[in-house]
């Protein structure tokens, strides 16, 4: 059975958006319920709206680990919104560790987990505090090693695109 409009949710990238979309809205929305709903409500709207996207953020990362472990062409949501071609090509010109999308990655977290704490730190104390200042490192650790994990693994499946070309060039010019 096909329901209309969810085609368009096939590929990766879109899937991608849509959930980075999720994260910026339910993210946005724990700081503004932190920061403008006084008393009990605006404590629970914020640990449940950072939760959500916590959660939303370590299942996203995982889900791309294995769309780039399956031989997923997808680079990064930053490709995508910029939608510069055909992302095979720039996997394949990259030389080395992926840098560039880990710094902007780790720029990411690092943001995300500082405008958590400082939100945090205003509306919890004590006990409260602590378990956030751990679910919101324990969040930022297991994006970042899923990061790397994600450029190592790209950078790896370009080193050995490059020496299949190179062996296959090779043996084209010994036939010769």
């Amino acid at each position: 059975m096909r329901v209309p409009h969810v085609h368009r949710l096939e590929e990766f990238g879109t899937r991608s958006l849509v959930t980075h979309g999720l994260m910026v809205v339910t993210f946005l929305g724990a700081v503004l319920a932190g920061l403008f709903v006084e008393g009990q409500f605006g404590l629970v709207s914020f640990v449940a709206l950072v939760n959500f996207t916590g959660g939303l953020w370590v299942a996203h990362s995982i889900h791309s680990l294995g769309h780039v472990q399956g031989g997923g062409e997808y680079v990064g949501v930053l490709a995508e919104l910029r939608d510069d071609g055909d992302p095979a090509e720039t996997e394949t010109d990259r030389e080395g560790f992926d840098t560039g999308r880990f710094a902007r990655l780790f720029t990411l977290i690092a943001a995300v987990t500082a405008v958590s704490l400082l939100t945090s730190a205003r509306l919890l104390g004590g006990a409260l505090l602590a378990a956030a200042v751990v679910g919101v490192g324990t969040i930022a650790l297991i994006t970042a090693m899923i990061g790397f994990l994600i450029s190592l693994g790209s950078s790896y499946d370009a080193a050995q695109a490059r020496a299949t070309e190179d062996v296959e060039a090779g043996s084209e010019t010994r036939d010769v």
